[in-house]
């Protein structure tokens, strides 16, 4: 069960991360730049724990998909990003698909 909860630290550390990196303006701005590398540093360290436990893709998958998906929700909430139909789409079968991994696969370590 641990290694959920440092998938879910990694997944939002890199969302930050992320979030943070257009505020940086290219590095240019000092606190957000700080929250980018330290996002990522804490991203990188909990998935590598979470690896311990779950097979790579499956950890992976998970990972890229709720980040795409929590991502794209943060560009469309802060930053005013527009998403049409088939950006939502697309996105519902990427969560689809996470929900697929985790509820139907063998290979998700469960």
């Amino acid at each position: 069960m641990k290694h959920w909860v440092f998938l879910g630290i990694a997944i939002v550390s890199e969302v930050i991360a992320t979030s943070a990196m257009k505020s940086s303006e290219g590095f240019t701005k000092l606190v957000p730049s700080i929250v980018v590398i330290s996002g990522y540093v804490i991203a990188f360290y909990f998935l590598s724990l979470t690896l311990k436990t779950l097979p790579v893709g499956i950890a992976y998958a998970i990972w890229a998909g709720l980040g795409i998906v929590l991502i794209t929700a943060v560009a469309w909430f802060v930053h005013g990003q527009k998403l049409d139909l088939p950006a939502m789409l697309g996105l519902g079968l990427i969560i689809a698909g996470v929900i697929v991994i985790n509820m139907f696969s063998k290979a998700g370590g469960h």
